[in-house]
């Protein structure tokens, strides 16, 4: 009976070794993002001298953020890649990478334009502290880190567009249908209003979004192309 050789042992025994390790940080991160969702959900129920009523209408305004629905798409698929590093199928593909350009944009955003403008405390400030700050760093480097390597296509990277357009256009259309307990419409971000910058200014700054996140899904998928021939080499040595 042949052995194998000792070299190709031990290279089997590294990848393991770091498939293990990428299973736990990931999982680490999907239960982390959860509390700080769950919390997050929590608060937004019992504040009542929010914008609105009653607490359907919070936890539903809530879910309806940006910031909310890119933690909520980190949380699964960081939960998903814990139970399973291969994950081959083009939705997974796509939900992946929209997931971490779309924190990145928010941990980005909040960071340079919103951390000011509000004074947290106790558990306030540990949800805000994960969903904005946390939940960006450990999403961004465990992708660039863990990858997966080699999951990004160029139709994976132009259908991550479709994320940013469905929730700008129910944005809109919430904003259109739902008042605040003052009685006005009600948009989550500034340059969505449309009650204070008209249709057209909106539209633009959609479109901005939209570019922007294309953008950024190009970057990605040159970055992960470099990585997963940086990867190869690394094997072959």
């Amino acid at each position: 009976m042949m052995s194998q050789p000792i070299g190709a042992t031990s290279s089997a025994s590294a990848v393991r070794t770091k498939a293990g390790w990428a299973r736990m940080v990931f999982g680490a991160t999907a239960a982390l993002v959860t509390f700080g969702l769950i919390l997050q959900l929590v608060l937004a129920a019992n504040n009542d001298v929010g914008r609105f009523t009653s607490v359907p209408g919070r936890i539903v305004n809530t879910l309806s953020f940006f910031t909310i629905e890119s933690n909520i798409l980190v949380a699964v698929t960081t939960g998903l890649l814990a139970v399973r590093l291969t994950r081959p199928s083009t939705l997974f593909r796509v939900l992946r990478l929209t997931a971490v350009i779309a924190i990145a944009i928010t941990g980005v955003v909040f960071h340079l334009a919103l951390a000011n403008l509000q004074e947290l405390s106790d558990n306030e400030a540990l949800a805000d502290w994960i969903l904005h700050t946390a939940s960006p760093i450990l999403c961004v480097v465990g992708w660039l880190v863990l990858g997966p390597r080699g999951q990004v296509t160029r139709r994976v990277a132009g259908l991550c567009v479709t994320f940013p357009l469905v929730w700008l256009a129910y944005t809109l259309i919430r904003g259109e249908l739902v008042d605040d307990r003052f009685g006005r419409p009600f948009y989550p971000y500034p340059f969505l209003d449309v009650a204070e910058l008209g249709y057209a200014r909106v539209l633009v700054n959609i479109a901005l979004v939209a570019v922007l996140f294309g953008v950024l899904a190009w970057l990605a998928l040159t970055l992960d192309r470099r990585l997963a021939r940086v990867r190869a080499l690394q094997l072959t040595a």
